[in-house]
């Protein structure tokens, strides 16, 4: 759910730019470009894949592949919560904890209840024995009404094992 919501404001995001840009340009792009941020998501979608059929290494590279370009976007479009959000959770799925709390802390500088920073923060502190820390995330996601909620409450109650 998370992920529609972010695809559906980038690419509202996206038109305002592209409708901005157009008045001036002679560009004969016809709008396949992809973005990195774009291309970033579409490598964490198959990252997630990979790892739900135990399939580590290429996840690995997927995420090593996403947090590249998700690197570039955040150079390009700075204080993007968004970004920094995937920026947290490529380092975090490739094992750096403490460079993704540091981008998911950024994030919730910019949005402070931004679901899915609450949520992969969340996971963060569960996997780093920071129950507390993990319960005040869901705490913010309390009045959310969304799956961001439910998912950290397995976590934190044990019913669901965090993939890190």
């Amino acid at each position: 759910m998370i992920i529609k919501k972010l695809f559906y404001t980038f690419v509202i995001y996206l038109f305002l730019i592209a409708n901005s840009l157009s008045a001036g340009s002679s560009s004969s792009d016809n709008g396949t470009n992809k973005s990195d941020y774009d291309k970033a998501v579409t490598d964490i979608k198959l990252a997630k894949k990979y790892e739900k059929k135990g399939k580590s290494d290429k996840a690995n590279k997927k995420y090593e592949k996403a947090l590249k370009l998700l690197l570039k976007s955040n150079i390009e479009n700075p204080n993007s919560a968004d970004t920094l959000n995937y920026l947290g959770f490529t380092t975090r799925k490739l094992g750096d904890f403490s460079q993704g709390e540091k981008y998911y802390l950024e994030g919730l500088a910019i949005n402070p209840n931004h679901t899915g920073i609450n949520e992969y923060l969340g996971e963060l502190y569960v996997v780093t024995n920071r129950i507390n820390l993990a319960k005040e995330r869901l705490e913010v996601l309390k009045s959310c009404n969304c799956e961001e909620y439910n998912e950290l409450k397995e976590i934190i109650d044990g019913k669901k094992k965090s993939k890190y």
